[in-house]
C-alpha cells in the first residue's frame, strides 16, 4: 500500500498530476477541485493517495489532506460506487459539501456528479449519513486537517445548530457552513451566529 507520494510536481494533465518521486513519475488522479489548489509546477508536494489495484491496471488517487483521504474511502466503500465514481463526485464538489449533502439529503446535489444517478446518490445517504459528524467537520474547517488544535464542544455544538437551522430556513448547506466559519468566536449563542451568518447570505 502507498501512503502518500512526495515530491516534485512535474507536470497536470487532465484529472492527473504527475510527481516525480526519486527520479521515478508517479500519475496520481486527483479530484478536479484538489488540483486547482495544487502548487507551481516544480514544487514539492504531498499527497495521500489510495491505490485501485485491477487485473489489467494500477491506479493511484491521490488527495491534498488525510481528511479528504478518508471521505474518498467512504465514498467508494458504498456498493455500485468504485474508485472513478469518487474521483466525480468530489471533483464536483468539495469534501465538506459532499459532507452538509449527506446530512441534509441532497441527492440532486450528488447525482450532479458524472455517472452517479439519483438512486446511487440516495444510497450514498442512507450508508454514509451515520458516518458523518458536522462536529468533527466544523473543527476541521476552523484549525485545518492536520492541526492539533482544540474546539471546545460548546462552540461546536453552537456552529452545529446554526448551520442544521439555516439549512432548515432554505439555505443550501454548503454556504451555510460557509457563512457559519465567517462568523466571530466571541459570538456567545446560537442566535448571535446566526445574525452574522444570515449577513453573509444576504
Amino acid at each position: 500500500m502507498i501512503s502518500y507520494v512526495r515530491g516534485e510536481l512535474v507536470a497536470i494533465e487532465e484529472q492527473k498530476a504527475v510527481i516525480d518521486v526519486g527520479g521515478v513519475g508517479y500519475g496520481v488522479y486527483m479530484p478536479q477541485q484538489a488540483m486547482t489548489l495544487l502548487p507551481a509546477i516544480g514544487s514539492t508536494v504531498k499527497l495521500y493517495t489510495y491505490l485501485n489495484v485491477k487485473e489489467d491496471a494500477m491506479q493511484l488517487f491521490g488527495f491534498l489532506t488525510r481528511d479528504d483521504l478518508e471521505i474518498f474511502r467512504l465514498v467508494i466503500g458504498v456498493s455500485g460506487i468504485g474508485p472513478k465514481g469518487g474521483l466525480n463526485i468530489l471533483s464536483s464538489m468539495s469534501p465538506d459539501e459532499l459532507r452538509f449533502a449527506i446530512m441534509s439529503g441532497d441527492a440532486k446535489a450528488i447525482s450532479a456528479a458524472p455517472g452517479i444517478g439519483k438512486k446511487t446518490a440516495e444510497k450514498l445517504i442512507v450508508e454514509l449519513r451515520d458516518k458523518v459528524d458536522i462536529e468533527d467537520m466544523l473543527e476541521h474547517a476552523s484549525h485545518g486537517n492536520d492541526s492539533d488544535a482544540f474546539v471546545p464542544a460548546s462552540d461546536s455544538d453552537m456552529q452545529s445548530e446554526a448551520v442544521q437551522a439555516l439549512v432548515a430556513l432554505g439555505y443550501g448547506s454548503a454556504e451555510s457552513m460557509r457563512a457559519v466559519k465567517k462568523t466571530s468566536p466571541d459570538c456567545a449563542a446560537v442566535e448571535d451566529i446566526l445574525k452574522e451568518a444570515l449577513k453573509y447570505l444576504f
